[in-house]
């Protein structure tokens, strides 16, 4: 009998001590598969949002936000690629790094400019400024305008207060000619010139929102600017899209034709790049410039969907962005030359 107990005892024992061996390979094993499972589930919304930015779909509000920040997924893909090749997995490095060089591929000839024909006609100096509405220092403006010597200016999101303010700061004594259309908050904008103007129509259905005016530069030579601000997609899809849409084509039947503003888009969203085929260059584009954020709401880094566009017969001397205290815009500002007559 105690034998039999003695052997039972030994029995339960060995199978313990195998037990012991055995778990720690298998917890192992589970480590190794959830750090694998972590790492793919974070490559493939990286993977989802390159497939979008390649086929050209903006798709609706959440990955318009996330085409906005491309620029950013790249570091965050080589970031992940290095991590897997740490952790040797090999299969998500190749992909998460293969996703890096394709956003690079997309993103990086921002930073290169392009060589500007060489034009012989007026110079225009163009300044955008979303006023956040009216929150902007209407004084940090205005300064711009005398340091850069605008010649015409384009406001969005300007209230009534704004305007009491801007002309406080001596706005209409530089800029006597405008045409505006102020509201509350987001909805009011505006055109502000050094020469006279004549308001048009040229944005549809939003011509209110985005007015735009026909300018008299002198010398028989005229151009027509508008105010871009299309609505907020976070906001509004489909007035983001109709509203865009509004804005003109840029063709050799018009004068020469300018849209500034924030056009709550940046080169990541397809609906932006389908503006540039309507005959038209982005200024910072044509410089290098173009990966300069604009606007940050302080839990994103900066992105650029503030913009000039000029008429592909034009010619891009300078572009700047411009620190406005007061909205989370910053102004951009942009120096275009025309053709000569």
């Amino acid at each position: 009998m105690e034998t039999a107990v003695t052997a039972s005892v030994i029995g339960i024992l060995d199978v313990m001590v195998i037990e012991e061996r055995v778990r720690p390979a298998a917890r192992r094993g589970s480590g190794r598969k959830l750090v694998s499972g972590l790492l793919v589930a974070a490559v493939v919304p990286f993977a989802v949002l390159t497939a979008m930015r390649l086929v050209g779909y903006d798709g609706n509000t959440y990955t318009i936000a996330a085409l906005a920040l491309t620029p950013y997924a790249g570091i965050a893909t080589l970031v992940l690629g290095v991590l897997a090749l740490g952790l040797r997995r090999w299969w998500t490095a190749a992909v998460a790094l293969v996703l890096t060089c394709t956003i690079a591929a997309l993103v990086l000839p921002r930073a290169f400019g392009g060589e500007q024909k060489a034009l012989g006609g007026k110079h225009v100096r163009v300044l955008a400024s979303n006023m956040l509405g009216g929150q902007a220092d209407p004084a940090r403006i205005v300064g711009y305008v005398k340091e850069h010597q605008v010649d015409v200016l384009s406001l969005t999101e300007m209230t009534p207060e704004a305007i009491t303010g801007l002309d406080r700061a001596g706005l209409f004594q530089l800029l006597p000619y405008h045409v505006l259309h102020p509201a509350e908050w987001a909805s009011g904008s505006g055109l502000v010139s050094k020469y006279p103007l004549t308001p048009l129509k040229l944005s549809g259905d939003s011509d209110y929102k985005q007015p735009s005016a026909s300018i008299d530069l002198g010398d028989g030579v005229r151009i027509e600017v508008v105010a871009v601000h299309p609505a907020a997609p976070m906001w509004d899809r489909h007035a983001w899209v109709d509203e865009a849409k509004d804005l003109p084509y840029a063709d050799a039947e018009h004068d020469i034709r300018i849209l500034a503003g924030d056009f709550n888009a940046s080169f990541d969203h397809s609906l932006f790049r389908e503006l540039l085929t309507r005959g038209y260059v982005d200024a910072a584009d044509q410089l290098g410039k173009a990966l300069q954020g604009t606007w940050t709401n302080g839990a994103v880094p900066p992105v650029p969907i503030d913009h000039v566009l000029a008429d592909k017969r034009t010619a891009i001397a300078d572009f700047k962005v411009l620190e406005t205290p007061g909205s989370d815009h910053d102004a951009v500002y942009a120096e275009i030359v025309l053709p000569g007559k």
